[in-house]
């Protein structure tokens, strides 16, 4: 167990989506277009979004992204094409509007396999 972890390993934003699943596809292609552009931004390292195993879930999608700072993330964020394509995506009549529970983390205990 490493109690220190985490301390130069930027941030992690995630943010859990509370999404009926039949509006689970077409919120995938959504998504996929807004990480496109996020993908370009400076500090980005990476993200997944993680699909629910059944239909049961509350929660049925969780977007895991990495990042090298919290400064990183939040010029990304407020960049304008990043703020543009999220307007567009949410004023799509046909876009599902998931509830969505944002925030940034960064990892404060981490447990690995024994040798």
């Amino acid at each position: 167990m490493d109690q220190n972890a985490g301390q130069d390993d930027g941030v992690t934003f995630i943010n859990i989506f509370e999404i009926a699943r039949e509006d689970v596809e077409t919120f995938k292609v959504g998504w996929q277009q807004l990480a496109a552009i996020m993908a370009a931004a400076a500090g980005f390292r990476g993200a997944q979004l993680h699909e629910a195993v059944n239909d049961e879930a509350r929660f049925q999608l969780v977007n895991i992204a990495r990042w090298d700072s919290e400064q990183a993330w939040r010029d990304a964020s407020t960049n304008p094409a990043m703020r543009e394509a999220a307007t567009r995506f949410g004023s799509d009549p046909s876009a599902p509007r998931p509830a969505q529970f944002p925030g940034l983390y960064r990892p404060t205990v981490a447990f690995t396999p024994e040798s």
